[in-house]
């Protein structure tokens, strides 16, 4: 019983310190990183006219992203995994609403979340390939979001003149301090609130491949060999 009570305050007291010294690093990090944005007009249009967006983004380029859109009032969605509430308190302290779920655990009760965080001013903020794969495959949830909200879904990602890419599934990218960082933003894509099966299929394919491809820009964005 002693054990997993100094396993529990073990816990305790590492989801208590973890998040806030995780979230300074973080901060200290982004400040070092000369980052530009590329054909962020695209979004800025839709943001002119009322918009609120579903920014799509893959798992592996998550570490920026908190940085994307500042003092745009954004939602994200995080895992119900014990991993994910380290995420989550630190989302939370980057100023994110955070909706935890995913598509195996509180998916239904996620979705609502999400819909309802959309019609009340959010932007949302979703890794279609998350929170475990397959790898820079986009599931079906993005997509039936923006089909039931008509938001249009905007793909972008992230790339480092300098980095380190983890052995994750998901090929985690950690830029260096003091490297150059570049946003790249993607065309919207919109989903019908009458599209059929096929046409869902055909915008999620889009979107696979919009993502793959300002990804692989953003990669030889500082001519720097490949990943």
């Amino acid at each position: 019983m002693g054990n997993w009570t100094d396993r529990i305050k073990d816990l305790r007291l590492t989801l208590k310190w973890a998040p806030p010294v995780g979230v300074a690093l973080l901060r200290i990090l982004y400040k070092t990183v000369q980052v530009v944005h590329e054909d962020k007009g695209k979004v800025e249009a839709l943001w002119e006219q009322g918009d609120n967006i579903i920014c799509a983004f893959w798992h592996g380029r998550l570490l920026m992203m908190p940085f994307l859109c500042p003092g745009k009032a954004a939602a994200i969605l995080i895992s119900q995994h014990r991993d994910g509430e380290y995420i989550s308190r630190m989302a939370e302290r980057l100023g994110f609403a955070v909706i935890r779920g995913s598509a195996t655990r509180g998916g239904l009760k996620a979705f609502r979340q999400m819909i309802s965080a959309l019609k009340n001013g959010f932007n949302m903020a979703i890794t279609p390939d998350g929170p475990k794969g397959p790898p820079e495959r986009v599931k079906w949830g993005v997509i039936e979001l923006a089909k039931l909200t008509g938001a249009p879904i905007v793909p972008v990602t992230f790339g480092a003149s300098k980095r380190r890419v983890l052995k994750s599934w998901d090929a985690f990218l950690i830029p260096y301090p003091f490297s150059r960082g570049v946003f790249i933003w993607g065309d919207p894509l919109w989903v019908r609130a009458d599209a059929s099966k096929a046409e869902r299929i055909g915008a999620q394919e889009l979107l696979e491949e919009r993502l793959r491809a300002i990804t692989e820009k953003a990669d030889s964005y500082f001519d720097v060999p490949p990943l």
